[in-house]
């Protein structure tokens, strides 16, 4: 991520606001560095930085409840953040979408699979569905990337004016600099949720692909592919769907299967109980700047 670089003249706070605001720019700065740091797309490395940034949002909250932002305020300025605001909501809720459709899917393939002995039709009809659910994930991980991607771009293009109102001029940048840390962490969650072919093409890129970082894919020390939560258990099912389609009689280890479905399984709970708390946080961020632009 592209850090948002800028100096603040000091602003005369009320001591309790002055307190909130350092702690804010020091979650800012711990965000900023996680963020341009890491190239981990692992579910736990994800609830951390969604945890983070959920706490800065509500640190944030109290400045903009500062009796100074109801007092006086920039329309213009506020307008800017809210455009930007709406978007991550968006982002945030297809998100929370594809985490919970995918939980229901995990949940049918484990059903299958205790039961294969009895019903061995389940699991083919439950790979497929599957992988009709990974295709359709595909298409809105892109659209969702293509919206981030966009933010970025309106984000690295806004330089923050302090004129006369001081105090609302810092909270607008302390929530543009919000909104660009929570474009990479969504930008990660996207990626954690991309389809494993999407990432590891080279020739013909998707725009999946070409909208993904250098670095973004992560490697051991002897250049072998570091696969995830969700990658690990797309091979997998992509293993069972070749030998029922091929009918073929190679082994597949279907405790291992099992494991990698229960690991997916309790990361993507836990995962979308942060997206959870995030998307409140965002929307009642959104809420409070809406209160501010009509009071």
């Amino acid at each position: 991520m592209n850090s948002v670089h800028s100096h603040v003249r000091s602003i005369s706070l009320p001591s309790r606001l002055h307190h909130n605001s350092l702690k804010i720019e020091a979650e800012l700065t711990n965000l900023k560095s996680s963020a341009s740091n890491s190239n981990c797309l692992h579910a736990e490395t994800i609830q951390l930085g969604l945890t983070k940034l959920a706490e800065l949002f509500i640190c944030i909250e109290e400045l903009t409840h500062s009796p100074q932002n109801q007092q006086v305020y920039h329309r213009q300025l506020l307008e800017e953040v809210l455009d930007g605001s709406v978007e991550l909501v968006d982002v945030c809720s297809t998100a929370r979408d594809l985490f919970f459709t995918m939980q229901e899917h995990i949940r049918d393939l484990q059903s299958a699979l205790r039961r294969r002995g009895k019903d061995s039709s389940s699991i083919e009809s439950n790979v497929q569905a599957y992988i009709s659910f990974r295709k359709r994930a595909k298409k809105q991980v892109t659209k969702s990337l293509a919206t981030l991607k966009k933010l970025e771009s309106n984000s690295l293009s806004f330089l923050p004016t302090l004129d006369e109102e001081q105090h609302l001029s810092y909270v607008v940048k302390v929530i543009r600099e919000a909104h660009a840390i929570a474009v990479t962490m969504f930008r990660s969650v996207m990626l954690f949720l991309s389809p494993l072919a999407a990432k590891t093409n080279i020739v013909g890129w998707s725009l999946v692909s070409k909208l993904i970082r250098p670095g973004s894919l992560a490697y051991s020390d002897k250049g072998e592919k570091i696969f995830n939560e969700v990658e690990k258990v797309d091979v997998s099912v992509c293993c069972i769907h070749g030998k029922i389609r091929k009918n073929s009689e190679a082994k597949i280890d279907l405790q291992q299967v099992q494991d990698r479905l229960e690991t997916l399984a309790v990361s993507i709970n836990d995962v979308e109980a942060k997206l959870n708390c995030l998307f409140r946080c965002l929307i009642q961020n959104r809420v409070s700047l809406l209160n501010l632009v009509t009071p």
